[in-house]
């Protein structure tokens, strides 16, 4: 594919790119897009400079501020591995926020009414909770799109926010705490019902449960036969039906997989960090997946460290408002490193060539 430009050059539509490239784009990207907001920020009356070192220093500075950005980045980096799984076979599952919330939803359900259980029981069926609310949620707009082929971008978007609502309606109604002074929350989980965390943190174990499924979904992705129908299946329908892989089967696998990874998360998350159920127990995780899945170039390593960056980023935001910055101040980071991402995506997927003669 060739595009005309002006005189004697054009723009030509490449077909591969290095990775050392991709990675000098994906960090160019972030730089000029921390650039582009500290402009604003300097619209503000502010030094940015200083700003960025207020983030660095609160994030990564302190063993405090250290454990903080790893207890953020776990929901993050999980949420993330199961949108990317979604995203390689071009299937763009918006509704990891609303996946978060139904696993942390089956999650509480064993950890208010079987609290009695002991904690190697307890916790495997909460966990399995969390992974089969959190698929079964994602399979709403999967099935749709799997056998009448209906987009499932707007589908998975707005069930985000009916999952959120039920779980208002949860902590308002049902599952109150009544010695909550009247807080939208249940009451704190048993000892039972806790994942332990390490020493003084808030760090939970389930650090080595998002490691473990990274490492699965890089060998399965790289190397299994079902990852390459994955990646067949997102390129072709029409291929993957000619070499006798069942899209419809990977659609709907794939959606439920992808789903179950961010309910993980939510079960996490009320377990290991909040040990109870609210109705904010997301400053946005699932959104924020997406912004890391395509940093990340759909890399399940690489969403690890992707995780970690975005996870200081909101620690540091934390520490913002106390410095008289609003809280979307973050947001509009995230927005611009996002912006200079996809601007990108052009060096990458095409380049300046001159015309023969």
């Amino acid at each position: 594919m060739k595009r005309k430009l002006l005189g004697s050059w054009e723009i030509k539509k490449t077909n591969t790119s290095s990775g050392l490239k991709k990675v000098v784009i994906s960090v160019t990207s972030i730089i000029l897009g921390l650039i582009f907001a500290g402009l604003f920020v300097l619209l503000t009356g502010k030094n940015p400079l200083e700003l960025y070192t207020e983030i660095v220093q609160s994030s990564v500075g302190s063993i405090y501020g250290l454990s903080e950005t790893i207890v953020e980045m776990i929901p993050l980096a999980l949420c993330s591995l199961g949108v990317s799984l979604a995203f390689r076979m071009q299937l763009w599952n918006i509704g990891a926020e609303g996946q978060f919330y139904m696993g942390a939803f089956g999650a509480t359900y064993f950890a208010l009414f079987f609290s009695g259980l002991p904690k190697l029981v307890l916790l495997p069926l909460m966990l399995l909770a969390g992974l089969i609310c959190g698929g079964l949620w994602a399979l709403i707009p999967a099935l749709p799109k799997a056998f009448w082929n209906v987009n499932e971008t707007i589908s998975s978007l707005l069930l985000n926010y009916v999952a959120y609502l039920w779980i208002a309606y949860l902590v308002y109604g049902p599952w109150k705490d009544p010695k909550g002074n009247n807080f939208p929350l249940t009451k704190q989980f048993s000892d039972n019902g806790t994942i332990p965390a390490f020493g003084n943190t808030r760090i939970s174990y389930a650090l080595f449960l998002m490691a473990i499924i990274a490492v699965i979904l890089f060998f399965i992705l790289k190397y299994s036969k079902w990852g390459y129908e994955i990646r067949v299946s997102g390129s072709s329908r029409k291929a993957a039906d000619y070499a006798g892989m069942s899209y419809i089967k990977n659609v709907i696998m794939v959606m439920f997989l992808s789903g179950a990874i961010s309910g993980i998360a939510g079960m996490a998350e009320v377990s290991g960090v909040l040990h109870r159920l609210q109705q904010t127990i997301s400053p946005g995780y699932g959104y924020t997946a997406i912004l890391i899945a395509l940093l990340a170039r759909l890399n399940p390593i690489s969403i690890l460290l992707v995780s970690f960056l975005m996870g200081g980023l909101l620690v540091g935001g934390y520490s913002l408002q106390t410095s008289g910055f609003p809280s979307s101040m973050v947001s509009m980071f995230q927005g611009s490193i996002l912006f200079f991402v996809l601007a990108g995506e052009i060096f990458n997927n095409y380049r300046l060539v001159r015309k023969k003669a």
